[in-house]
Protein backbone atom coordinates (compact mmCIF):
# COMPACT_ATOMS: atom_id res chain seq x y z
CA UNK A 1 0.00 0.00 0.00
CA UNK A 2 3.03 2.43 1.40
CA UNK A 3 4.32 1.75 -2.59
CA UNK A 4 1.10 2.40 -4.31
CA UNK A 5 1.11 6.08 -2.47
CA UNK A 6 4.70 6.76 -3.16
CA UNK A 7 4.34 5.89 -6.77
CA UNK A 8 0.87 7.82 -6.80
CA UNK A 9 2.24 10.70 -5.23
CA UNK A 10 5.25 10.56 -7.95
CA UNK A 11 3.59 10.47 -10.72
CA UNK A 12 1.37 13.87 -9.09
CA UNK A 13 4.51 15.14 -8.88
CA UNK A 14 5.52 14.52 -12.25
CA UNK A 15 2.60 15.84 -13.54
CA UNK A 16 2.98 19.29 -11.47
CA UNK A 17 6.36 19.88 -13.33
CA UNK A 18 4.75 19.22 -16.82
CA UNK A 19 2.05 21.68 -15.73
CA UNK A 20 4.52 23.96 -14.83
CA UNK A 21 6.62 23.54 -18.07
CA UNK A 22 3.85 24.07 -20.09
CA UNK A 23 2.72 27.41 -18.11
CA UNK A 24 5.98 28.94 -19.45
CA UNK A 25 6.60 30.14 -22.55
CA UNK A 26 9.12 29.15 -25.42
CA UNK A 27 11.14 32.23 -24.88
CA UNK A 28 11.35 31.05 -20.81
CA UNK A 29 11.62 27.64 -21.52
CA UNK A 30 15.10 28.48 -23.42
CA UNK A 31 16.65 30.02 -20.16
CA UNK A 32 15.53 27.56 -18.06
CA UNK A 33 17.06 25.16 -19.97
CA UNK A 34 20.54 26.81 -20.68
CA UNK A 35 20.38 27.61 -16.63
CA UNK A 36 23.16 30.49 -17.08
CA UNK A 37 22.74 31.42 -14.13
CA UNK A 38 24.81 29.13 -12.63
CA UNK A 39 28.17 29.44 -14.33
CA UNK A 40 28.06 33.15 -12.63
CA UNK A 41 31.41 33.46 -10.57
CA UNK A 42 32.91 35.89 -7.99
CA UNK A 43 36.27 36.85 -7.80
CA UNK A 44 38.06 38.01 -5.20
CA UNK A 45 36.75 41.28 -4.55
CA UNK A 46 32.57 40.36 -4.68
CA UNK A 47 32.21 41.51 -8.41
CA UNK A 48 30.56 39.36 -10.77
CA UNK A 49 33.09 37.94 -13.45
CA UNK A 50 32.06 37.41 -17.03
CA UNK A 51 30.25 34.52 -17.90
CA UNK A 52 32.34 33.40 -20.50
CA UNK A 53 34.80 35.40 -23.04
CA UNK A 54 35.50 32.37 -25.36
CA UNK A 55 32.23 32.96 -27.33
CA UNK A 56 33.33 36.78 -27.74
CA UNK A 57 36.68 35.88 -28.78
CA UNK A 58 35.31 33.19 -31.18
CA UNK A 59 32.81 35.56 -32.57
CA UNK A 60 35.57 38.43 -33.19
CA UNK A 61 37.62 35.95 -34.52
CA UNK A 62 34.96 34.87 -37.51
CA UNK A 63 34.23 38.38 -38.14
CA UNK A 64 37.84 38.44 -38.46
CA UNK A 65 38.39 35.58 -40.78
CA UNK A 66 35.22 37.06 -43.01
CA UNK A 67 37.32 40.31 -43.44
CA UNK A 68 40.30 38.37 -44.49
CA UNK A 69 38.84 36.31 -46.83
CA UNK A 70 36.82 39.65 -48.59
CA UNK A 71 40.11 41.65 -48.59
CA UNK A 72 41.51 38.96 -50.77
CA UNK A 73 38.96 38.42 -52.86
CA UNK A 74 38.46 42.31 -53.09
CA UNK A 75 41.94 42.88 -55.16
CA UNK A 76 41.08 44.14 -58.50
CA UNK A 77 37.44 43.95 -58.38
CA UNK A 78 35.42 47.12 -58.92
CA UNK A 79 32.59 47.50 -56.73
CA UNK A 80 29.98 49.47 -57.09
CA UNK A 81 29.51 52.10 -54.98
CA UNK A 82 25.84 53.82 -56.33
CA UNK A 83 23.63 51.14 -55.31
CA UNK A 84 19.88 50.79 -55.88
CA UNK A 85 18.77 48.14 -53.44
CA UNK A 86 15.07 47.12 -52.84
CA UNK A 87 14.36 44.71 -49.89
CA UNK A 88 11.62 42.58 -50.03
CA UNK A 89 9.70 41.32 -47.12
CA UNK A 90 7.54 38.31 -46.69
CA UNK A 91 4.99 38.81 -44.29
CA UNK A 92 2.75 36.41 -44.78
CA UNK A 93 1.09 34.09 -42.52
CA UNK A 94 4.69 32.21 -42.45
CA UNK A 95 5.96 35.64 -41.17
CA UNK A 96 3.92 35.08 -37.14
CA UNK A 97 5.64 31.50 -36.68
CA UNK A 98 7.28 31.53 -33.48
CA UNK A 99 10.81 29.86 -33.92
CA UNK A 100 12.45 33.23 -33.82
CA UNK A 101 11.07 35.27 -30.58
CA UNK A 102 8.69 36.66 -30.50
CA UNK A 103 8.01 35.57 -34.49
CA UNK A 104 9.37 35.93 -37.59
CA UNK A 105 7.81 39.09 -38.20
CA UNK A 106 9.46 40.86 -35.36
CA UNK A 107 13.16 39.63 -35.28
CA UNK A 108 13.03 40.65 -39.52
CA UNK A 109 11.45 44.07 -38.16
CA UNK A 110 14.38 44.90 -36.11
CA UNK A 111 17.41 43.69 -37.96
CA UNK A 112 15.80 45.28 -41.14
CA UNK A 113 15.77 48.80 -39.01
CA UNK A 114 19.43 48.15 -37.96
CA UNK A 115 20.81 46.98 -42.04
CA UNK A 116 18.74 50.34 -43.18
CA UNK A 117 21.11 52.37 -40.81
CA UNK A 118 24.24 50.12 -41.56
CA UNK A 119 23.43 50.10 -45.40
CA UNK A 120 23.56 53.56 -45.09
CA UNK A 121 26.40 54.10 -43.06
CA UNK A 122 28.69 52.15 -45.76
CA UNK A 123 26.81 53.21 -49.00
CA UNK A 124 26.15 57.06 -48.69
CA UNK A 125 25.49 57.31 -52.25
CA UNK A 126 22.81 54.60 -52.87
CA UNK A 127 19.30 54.74 -52.15
CA UNK A 128 17.01 51.96 -50.63
CA UNK A 129 13.07 50.81 -51.48
CA UNK A 130 11.16 48.36 -49.49
CA UNK A 131 8.43 46.17 -51.27
CA UNK A 132 6.32 43.72 -48.45
CA UNK A 133 4.46 40.28 -49.07
CA UNK A 134 0.89 39.82 -48.00
CA UNK A 135 -2.28 37.88 -49.33
CA UNK A 136 -0.39 36.91 -52.13
CA UNK A 137 0.65 40.58 -53.55
CA UNK A 138 3.30 42.67 -53.60
CA UNK A 139 3.06 46.22 -52.04
CA UNK A 140 5.67 49.32 -52.20
CA UNK A 141 5.96 50.60 -48.58
CA UNK A 142 8.66 53.27 -49.83
CA UNK A 143 9.75 54.36 -52.77
CA UNK A 144 13.89 54.12 -53.82
CA UNK A 145 14.92 57.37 -51.13
CA UNK A 146 18.52 57.94 -49.22
CA UNK A 147 16.40 58.96 -46.11
CA UNK A 148 16.56 55.75 -43.45
CA UNK A 149 14.15 57.57 -41.01
CA UNK A 150 11.73 57.43 -43.90
CA UNK A 151 12.07 53.64 -44.38
CA UNK A 152 11.85 52.59 -41.16
CA UNK A 153 8.79 54.43 -40.28
CA UNK A 154 6.80 52.74 -42.93
CA UNK A 155 8.14 49.55 -42.37
CA UNK A 156 7.58 49.70 -38.48
CA UNK A 157 3.70 51.32 -39.56
CA UNK A 158 2.90 47.96 -41.70
CA UNK A 159 3.61 44.86 -39.09
CA UNK A 160 1.02 42.86 -40.12
CA UNK A 161 0.94 38.85 -41.07
CA UNK A 162 -1.31 37.81 -43.71
CA UNK A 163 -2.13 35.06 -46.15
CA UNK A 164 0.42 33.70 -48.86
CA UNK A 165 3.43 34.82 -49.88
CA UNK A 166 4.22 35.68 -53.77
CA UNK A 167 7.59 35.45 -54.86
CA UNK A 168 6.72 36.17 -58.46
CA UNK A 169 4.90 38.99 -57.75
CA UNK A 170 7.35 40.61 -55.76
CA UNK A 171 9.85 40.20 -58.82
CA UNK A 172 7.59 41.71 -61.08
CA UNK A 173 7.21 44.72 -59.04
CA UNK A 174 10.47 45.08 -58.16
CA UNK A 175 11.45 44.56 -61.93
CA UNK A 176 9.45 47.50 -62.80
CA UNK A 177 11.17 49.69 -60.42
CA UNK A 178 14.84 48.83 -60.54
CA UNK A 179 14.23 48.91 -64.77
CA UNK A 180 13.69 52.81 -64.57
CA UNK A 181 17.15 53.00 -62.99
CA UNK A 182 19.99 54.72 -64.33
CA UNK A 183 22.75 52.72 -66.49
CA UNK A 184 25.36 53.30 -64.02
CA UNK A 185 23.41 52.35 -61.11
CA UNK A 186 24.21 48.90 -59.71
CA UNK A 187 20.61 46.97 -59.17
CA UNK A 188 19.97 44.45 -56.60
CA UNK A 189 17.24 42.90 -54.64
CA UNK A 190 17.77 41.06 -50.97
CA UNK A 191 14.30 38.75 -50.34
CA UNK A 192 13.84 37.71 -46.75
CA UNK A 193 11.45 35.05 -47.32
CA UNK A 194 9.81 33.33 -44.39
CA UNK A 195 7.41 30.80 -46.41
CA UNK A 196 7.73 27.41 -47.86
CA UNK A 197 6.12 27.65 -50.96
CA UNK A 198 5.06 30.74 -53.51
CA UNK A 199 1.90 31.03 -54.86
CA UNK A 200 2.51 32.51 -58.54
CA UNK A 201 -0.14 33.66 -60.86
CA UNK A 202 2.49 32.98 -64.13
CA UNK A 203 5.52 31.26 -65.16
CA UNK A 204 8.30 32.48 -62.34
CA UNK A 205 10.95 31.19 -64.78
CA UNK A 206 10.31 33.92 -66.95
CA UNK A 207 10.44 36.15 -64.60
CA UNK A 208 13.63 34.98 -63.64
CA UNK A 209 15.05 35.13 -66.65
CA UNK A 210 13.63 39.07 -66.98
CA UNK A 211 15.06 39.90 -63.38
CA UNK A 212 18.77 38.47 -65.35
CA UNK A 213 18.37 40.16 -68.27
CA UNK A 214 17.86 43.50 -66.99
CA UNK A 215 21.33 43.06 -64.79
CA UNK A 216 18.94 42.45 -61.59
CA UNK A 217 21.15 40.80 -58.47
CA UNK A 218 18.60 38.96 -56.65
CA UNK A 219 19.88 37.92 -53.21
CA UNK A 220 18.11 35.90 -50.69
CA UNK A 221 17.28 35.03 -47.40
CA UNK A 222 15.69 32.11 -45.49
CA UNK A 223 13.89 32.02 -42.59
CA UNK A 224 12.33 28.33 -43.02
CA UNK A 225 14.78 25.93 -45.21
CA UNK A 226 15.99 25.66 -48.18
CA UNK A 227 14.04 26.14 -51.53
CA UNK A 228 14.60 25.16 -54.97
CA UNK A 229 13.49 28.38 -56.52
CA UNK A 230 15.14 31.04 -54.23
CA UNK A 231 18.70 29.07 -55.26
CA UNK A 232 17.71 28.54 -58.88
CA UNK A 233 16.96 32.57 -58.42
CA UNK A 234 20.05 33.28 -56.57
CA UNK A 235 22.32 31.25 -59.27
CA UNK A 236 20.79 32.92 -62.03
CA UNK A 237 21.12 36.16 -61.03
CA UNK A 238 24.35 36.31 -59.17
CA UNK A 239 23.13 36.27 -55.76
CA UNK A 240 23.76 34.83 -52.43
CA UNK A 241 21.12 32.53 -51.17
CA UNK A 242 21.26 31.69 -47.23
CA UNK A 243 19.02 30.33 -44.67
CA UNK A 244 18.95 31.65 -41.27
CA UNK A 245 19.33 28.90 -38.60
CA UNK A 246 18.81 31.53 -35.64
CA UNK A 247 18.46 35.36 -34.89
CA UNK A 248 22.02 35.99 -34.53
CA UNK A 249 22.82 34.29 -37.79
CA UNK A 250 20.04 36.08 -39.45
CA UNK A 251 21.70 39.39 -38.64
CA UNK A 252 25.30 38.46 -39.99
CA UNK A 253 23.61 37.07 -43.34
CA UNK A 254 22.14 40.59 -43.29
CA UNK A 255 25.47 42.53 -42.64
CA UNK A 256 27.43 40.96 -44.85
CA UNK A 257 24.88 42.56 -47.73
CA UNK A 258 26.05 46.28 -46.19
CA UNK A 259 29.23 46.60 -47.90
CA UNK A 260 29.24 46.63 -51.81
CA UNK A 261 29.54 43.54 -53.94
CA UNK A 262 31.43 43.27 -56.81
CA UNK A 263 30.23 44.90 -60.17
CA UNK A 264 28.66 42.95 -63.42
CA UNK A 265 31.24 43.16 -66.13
CA UNK A 266 28.95 45.16 -67.76
CA UNK A 267 28.62 47.34 -65.04
CA UNK A 268 32.63 47.62 -64.52
CA UNK A 269 32.95 50.41 -67.31
CA UNK A 270 33.87 53.81 -66.29
CA UNK A 271 31.21 56.44 -66.51
CA UNK A 272 31.20 60.12 -66.35
CA UNK A 273 28.11 61.08 -64.00
CA UNK A 274 26.51 64.14 -63.42
CA UNK A 275 26.24 65.46 -59.72
CA UNK A 276 24.89 68.34 -58.08
CA UNK A 277 26.29 69.89 -54.58
CA UNK A 278 23.31 71.78 -53.16
CA UNK A 279 23.57 74.17 -50.48
CA UNK A 280 21.00 74.10 -47.12
CA UNK A 281 18.23 76.07 -47.13
CA UNK A 282 18.41 79.20 -45.09
CA UNK A 283 16.47 78.79 -41.85
CA UNK A 284 12.85 80.45 -41.69
CA UNK A 285 12.68 80.26 -45.77
CA UNK A 286 9.78 78.64 -46.76
CA UNK A 287 9.19 76.73 -50.43
CA UNK A 288 7.75 73.81 -51.69
CA UNK A 289 9.12 70.72 -51.22
CA UNK A 290 9.27 68.34 -54.81
CA UNK A 291 9.44 65.69 -53.28
CA UNK A 292 6.81 65.42 -50.80
CA UNK A 293 4.98 68.26 -52.42
CA UNK A 294 4.75 69.97 -49.67
CA UNK A 295 4.92 73.47 -48.04
CA UNK A 296 8.07 73.07 -45.84
CA UNK A 297 10.18 76.05 -43.33
CA UNK A 298 13.32 75.94 -43.17
CA UNK A 299 14.90 72.47 -43.60
CA UNK A 300 15.83 71.29 -46.95
CA UNK A 301 18.55 71.59 -49.84
CA UNK A 302 17.93 73.80 -52.97
CA UNK A 303 18.95 72.16 -56.79
CA UNK A 304 21.62 74.07 -57.95
CA UNK A 305 20.31 73.16 -61.56
CA UNK A 306 16.53 74.02 -61.49
CA UNK A 307 16.22 75.64 -57.51
CA UNK A 308 13.93 72.96 -56.61
CA UNK A 309 13.63 71.89 -52.89
CA UNK A 310 14.32 68.57 -51.74
CA UNK A 311 14.64 67.19 -48.16
CA UNK A 312 17.33 64.54 -47.82
CA UNK A 313 20.52 64.04 -49.67
CA UNK A 314 21.54 61.57 -51.41
CA UNK A 315 18.60 61.95 -53.55
CA UNK A 316 17.39 62.45 -57.67
CA UNK A 317 15.95 66.20 -58.19
CA UNK A 318 12.51 65.38 -59.33
CA UNK A 319 12.35 67.95 -61.52
CA UNK A 320 15.65 67.94 -63.88
CA UNK A 321 16.52 64.31 -62.70
CA UNK A 322 20.22 65.48 -61.48
CA UNK A 323 21.99 62.96 -58.65
CA UNK A 324 22.24 64.91 -55.35
CA UNK A 325 24.85 64.42 -53.17
CA UNK A 326 27.21 66.32 -50.38
CA UNK A 327 30.99 66.43 -50.15
CA UNK A 328 30.98 63.97 -47.36
CA UNK A 329 29.25 61.50 -49.37
CA UNK A 330 31.28 61.08 -51.27
CA UNK A 331 34.52 61.20 -48.85
CA UNK A 332 33.01 58.30 -46.51
CA UNK A 333 32.70 56.03 -50.45
CA UNK A 334 36.56 56.06 -50.32
CA UNK A 335 37.26 53.86 -48.31
CA UNK A 336 35.71 51.20 -50.29
CA UNK A 337 38.19 51.84 -53.32
CA UNK A 338 41.59 51.57 -51.12
CA UNK A 339 40.22 49.40 -48.14
CA UNK A 340 42.87 49.41 -45.26
CA UNK A 341 44.99 46.05 -45.32
CA UNK A 342 44.15 43.22 -42.44
CA UNK A 343 46.03 43.15 -39.38
CA UNK A 344 48.12 40.31 -38.51
CA UNK A 345 47.26 38.12 -35.84
CA UNK A 346 50.30 38.17 -32.86
CA UNK A 347 50.85 34.91 -31.41
CA UNK A 348 50.81 34.70 -27.83
CA UNK A 349 54.52 33.39 -27.55
CA UNK A 350 57.45 34.54 -24.38
CA UNK A 351 59.71 35.77 -27.55
CA UNK A 352 57.08 38.31 -28.48
CA UNK A 353 57.67 39.74 -24.97
CA UNK A 354 60.52 42.59 -25.43
CA UNK A 355 59.11 43.43 -28.76
CA UNK A 356 55.46 44.09 -27.02
CA UNK A 357 57.98 46.23 -24.02
CA UNK A 358 59.37 48.41 -26.54
CA UNK A 359 55.73 50.11 -28.75
CA UNK A 360 54.45 49.67 -24.77
CA UNK A 361 51.47 47.50 -23.04
CA UNK A 362 48.42 49.19 -24.09
CA UNK A 363 46.39 49.07 -27.13
CA UNK A 364 47.91 51.72 -29.25
CA UNK A 365 43.82 52.56 -30.40
CA UNK A 366 41.74 52.26 -26.90
CA UNK A 367 44.74 52.46 -24.65
CA UNK A 368 43.68 48.93 -22.63
CA UNK A 369 45.79 46.91 -21.30
CA UNK A 370 46.96 43.69 -23.62
CA UNK A 371 48.14 42.15 -20.30
CA UNK A 372 45.22 39.25 -19.78
CA UNK A 373 45.22 37.54 -16.26
CA UNK A 374 47.85 36.07 -14.91
CA UNK A 375 50.65 38.80 -16.25
CA UNK A 376 50.24 36.66 -20.02
CA UNK A 377 49.58 38.49 -23.54
CA UNK A 378 46.48 38.61 -23.71
CA UNK A 379 45.20 38.15 -27.68
CA UNK A 380 46.11 41.41 -29.58
CA UNK A 381 46.61 42.30 -33.76
CA UNK A 382 49.44 44.38 -34.91
CA UNK A 383 49.33 46.88 -38.06
CA UNK A 384 51.89 45.43 -41.08
CA UNK A 385 53.03 49.40 -41.58
CA UNK A 386 53.36 51.26 -38.24
CA UNK A 387 53.97 47.82 -36.01
CA UNK A 388 51.84 49.26 -33.69
CA UNK A 389 49.48 46.45 -31.60
CA UNK A 390 45.90 46.85 -30.90
CA UNK A 391 42.93 44.87 -29.41
CA UNK A 392 40.78 42.44 -30.61
CA UNK A 393 37.91 45.52 -30.53
CA UNK A 394 39.80 48.05 -31.92
CA UNK A 395 40.99 45.85 -34.59
CA UNK A 396 36.47 45.42 -35.80
CA UNK A 397 36.32 49.61 -34.91
CA UNK A 398 39.01 50.14 -37.53
CA UNK A 399 38.26 47.93 -40.30
CA UNK A 400 34.34 48.34 -39.98
CA UNK A 401 33.78 51.80 -39.09
CA UNK A 402 37.10 53.97 -38.76
CA UNK A 403 38.67 52.41 -41.64
CA UNK A 404 41.85 54.34 -41.18
CA UNK A 405 44.36 52.90 -38.88
CA UNK A 406 45.76 55.44 -35.85
CA UNK A 407 49.26 54.62 -35.96
CA UNK A 408 49.83 55.18 -39.60
CA UNK A 409 48.02 58.52 -39.33
CA UNK A 410 49.88 59.38 -36.47
CA UNK A 411 52.97 58.85 -38.02
CA UNK A 412 52.03 60.89 -41.04
CA UNK A 413 53.06 64.20 -41.58
CA UNK A 414 52.13 67.08 -43.93
CA UNK A 415 54.60 68.17 -46.18
CA UNK A 416 54.13 72.08 -45.00
CA UNK A 417 54.91 71.13 -42.01
CA UNK A 418 58.33 69.77 -42.20
CA UNK A 419 59.04 72.77 -44.98
CA UNK A 420 58.12 75.21 -41.98
CA UNK A 421 60.85 73.61 -39.74
CA UNK A 422 63.25 73.38 -42.18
Amino acid sequence: MSNQKKRLNGGEREDEDEDDAEGIGEWERAYVDDRSWEALQEDESGLLRPIDNSAIYHAQYRRRLRMLSAAAAGTRIQKGLIRYLYIVIDFSRAAAEMDFRPSRMAVMAKHVEAFIREFFDQNPLSQIGLVSIKNGVAHTLTDLGGSPETHIKALMGKLEALGDSSLQNALELVHEHLNQVPSYGHREVLILYSALCTCDPGDIMETIQKCKKSKLRCSVIGLSAEMFICKHLCQETGGLYSVAVDEVHLKDLLLEHAPPPPAIAEFAIANLIKMGFPQRAAEGSMAICSCHKEVKIGAGYMCPRCKARVCDLPTECTICGLTLVSSPHLARSYHHLFPIAPFDEVPALSSLNDNRRKLGKNCFGCQQSLIGTGNKPGPCVTCRKCKHYFCLDCDIYIHESLHNCPGCESIHRPKSVSLMEE
